[in-house]
């Protein structure tokens, strides 16, 4: 029986079989997404200023719903690109390590494939999703302490977003990050460096050609240990910012971006690795060589972590014209949260629609079936059957 590869393990998880895109696919999921968004928001104002009207009895409201100015996709993508700053930035405020950081980053970008800043703002879903990353990744984190570092945010806020969010996210709370392949990369290479494989390889590693920066090759294994923790510094801090303001999780697997990060630190000495790693598939050498340069130019043209006074403006503006084209049925999640769990239980005005009760039992019994796949069916037999 062969033995499953890391790829084949990879590929049975959500993230590939869920989050995974080329860049046609994602621009045209984002496409549509903006396109029903701003539809709703056109059809929800229209009712609005029809209501008013009606409670006036006079038609004194000026414009058309079907000229409201919508965002665009490059628009909602700016927007949401300064809302993941934000979320490092209070993760990073809170003391969180990185695992929850990025995957609460993810969890914004994967919900904004199918939902968009028009329908709900940024700013109310970046705390939820930064709190429920804190439990997907198991660090406990109480909520009042998560709320007293929040200005003017009540645990009703952070906590009101969450079922939807977690719609957003297929109920697939699970995120692959490439920091533990870099570290286990780096401790590879340095027991190469300090002849752990033998002194052939240890030999090679010194004539590797040097890197832009160092300037020479090295001379022994202490300096080969020296460079290798240097691209490994540089590696680690793209995978925390450049990794994921970029859209590399969709196109990418976690080990490519590692292993690109490392490239952009280091391209010699990465092209030595997995030169070795790969040396009796050269046809899969050359692939990966073209894969990694591609994820490594995406990396490279990453926005910046810390946004200009030229870009803070734009995104000022973009939030001002955000303002006038936001659907008015989804601006208080806190009270359509409360509606939603005092019509579950029957004691609301209207019940649930008989609708949404069976498209949510339609999407458990699917979610059910998709995790048979991954586990297989539940075992029925008897004991000692």
């Amino acid at each position: 029986m062969a033995a499953l590869s890391e790829d084949d393990i990879y590929r049975t998880s959500t993230q590939y079989r869920l989050w995974a895109f080329n860049p046609e696919s994602l621009a045209s999921s984002r496409s549509t997404t903006n396109s029903l968004a701003a539809d709703r928001v056109r059809a929800a104002m229209r009712c609005v200023r029809e209501q008013k009207v009606a409670d006036d009895g006079s038609n004194t409201e000026s414009g058309d719903a079907a000229m409201v100015d919508c965002l665009t996709v490059d628009e909602e993508q700016k927007l949401v690109g300064f809302y993941c700053i934000k979320a490092m930035q209070l993760a990073d405020f809170c003391d969180f390590p990185t695992n929850v950081k990025a995957t609460a980053v993810q969890y914004l970008k994967r919900f904004y494939l199918s939902n968009s800043p028009m329908t709900y703002h940024p700013k109310e879903i970046m705390p939820s999703a930064l709190f429920l990353s804190t439990k997907t990744e198991n660090h406990y984190t109480s909520l009042r302490s998560f709320v007293s570092k929040l200005k003017k945010t009540t645990a009703e806020d952070v906590i009101a977003p969450e079922f939807l969010l977690s719609q957003g996210l297929r109920f697939t709370f699970d995120v692959r990050h490439p920091q533990r392949g870099l570290e286990g990369g780096f401790m590879e290479l340095v027991g190469w460096a300090k002849g752990q494989q033998g002194a052939t390889l240890q030999r090679e590693m010194m004539g590797i050609d040097p890197s832009n920066e160092s300037g020479k090759r090295a001379k022994n294994s202490e300096d080969l240990v020296h460079r290798i923790q240097i691209a490994h510094g540089k590696a680690k801090e793209t995978l925390k910012t450049s990794a994921l303001l970029t859209d590399a999780y969709f196109h990418y697997t976690p080990s490519q971006i590692w292993l690109s990060a490392f490239m952009l630190a280091d391209e010699p000495l990465t092209v030595f690795y997995f030169n070795k790693k790969l040396a009796a598939n050269p046809i899969l050498t050359a692939k990966l060589a073209h894969t990694l340069r591609s994820c490594s130019d995406l990396l490279h043209a990453s926005p910046s972590a810390d946004p200009g006074e030229a870009e803070m403006k734009e995104l000022m503006k973009i939030d001002k014209q955000l303002y006038k084209c936001r659907n008015p049925e989804m601006m208080d999640l806190v009270s359509i949260n409360k509606a939603q769990k005092r019509d579950s239980n029957g004691r609301g005005k209207d019940a649930l629609d008989e609708k949404i009760i069976k498209r949510r039992k339609l999407e458990k019994e699917r979610f059910e079936m998709e995790a048979d796949d991954i586990f297989g069916p539940a075992l029925n037999g008897k004991d000692g059957g």
